[in-house]
């Protein structure tokens, strides 16, 4: 029985787009399949491979979440938290990864001071000596100083169990491959039950989130959190590079996928986005 649910849903997923659009096709075939005698067992069967399909994909989508996660979890708390503590504390290793680092610690620290001087000012701490400011600055020095070690020494680690996570990740997807086939399909017939104003909806979302007037400020946080999760400096040069390049592609290629595929499958969908958009 799973052999052919699976057999049916490759058959659906494989499906090529002809030059008719697939709605009135699929128009057509309902109202034939109306006339067949035979159309309450193929509903039946039908139903219990879309069943079978549902209950797969979203098994293995929880599972290609969950396992990484666990994976990556896991192999930092056992394996790299250990490692890299071990060999950080046993050798010299300097406290910053990067300039980005030296110039937040460097800002901290002034911020600081100012903050001392300004308090001494205001009258909020009594007169002290040079010598106990001194102590002062000294020991937010050293707490700045841990505090950055510590940072360098999450991002050695961070690197580690993401690279452990992504094979993980990527072992599933190759080891079981027959699961991406009834993902596909799932995820088509998901595309194609929504209504034309529900897919017009989804694509100016998309759009405006990722590529929209507003998009840079959001890819701007997204690629600082990620350099300073692996510990690499955050140039204001790539960052605006990156910005001024990646929206463009990815505006390019979702208008491609507009016109190449969506409009010849579901032309409705493409004229209600271009009517909600102006």
């Amino acid at each position: 029985m799973k052999y052919w649910n699976l057999k049916n849903i490759n058959k659906s997923t494989l499906e090529k787009v002809g030059p008719i659009p697939r709605s009135i096709t699929k128009t057509f075939e309902k109202f034939t399949k109306d006339l067949d005698p035979n159309a309450e067992l193929e509903a039946i069967e039908e139903f219990r491979v879309s069943r079978y399909q549902t209950v797969t994909s979203i098994k293995y989508i929880v599972l290609l979440i969950a396992i990484p996660i666990i994976s990556n979890q896991l192999s930092k708390s056992l394996i790299f938290n250990p490692a890299v503590d071990y060999f950080w504390n046993k050798n010299a290793t300097p406290i910053f990864l990067n300039p980005s680092q030296e110039e937040r610690a460097f800002s901290e620290l002034q911020r600081f001071e100012e903050r001392i001087n300004f308090e001494i000012l205001i009258g909020q701490l009594p007169d002290i000596s040079s010598e106990s400011i001194e102590n002062k600055i000294k020991n937010r020095a050293n707490q700045i100083a841990v505090n950055y070690a510590n940072e360098s020494a999450n991002s050695i680690k961070n690197i580690f169990a993401d690279l452990t996570s992504a094979s993980v990740f990527i072992s599933l997807i190759i080891w079981k491959k027959r699961y991406i086939s009834i993902l596909k399909s799932f995820i088509n017939e998901l595309i194609y039950g929504l209504s034309d104003t529900a897919k017009a909806f989804l694509i100016i979302l998309f759009t405006d989130m990722f590529v929209g007037f507003h998009s840079p400020h959001g890819w701007e946080v997204i690629i600082e959190v990620v350099l300073r999760h692996f510990g690499l400096p955050e140039s204001r040069d790539f960052i605006f590079l990156f910005i001024s390049t990646f929206p463009v592609v990815l505006d390019t290629v979702f208008k491609y996928w507009i016109f190449r595929y969506l409009n010849r499958v579901s032309p409705s969908a493409v004229a209600t986005y271009h009517n909600m958009n102006e």
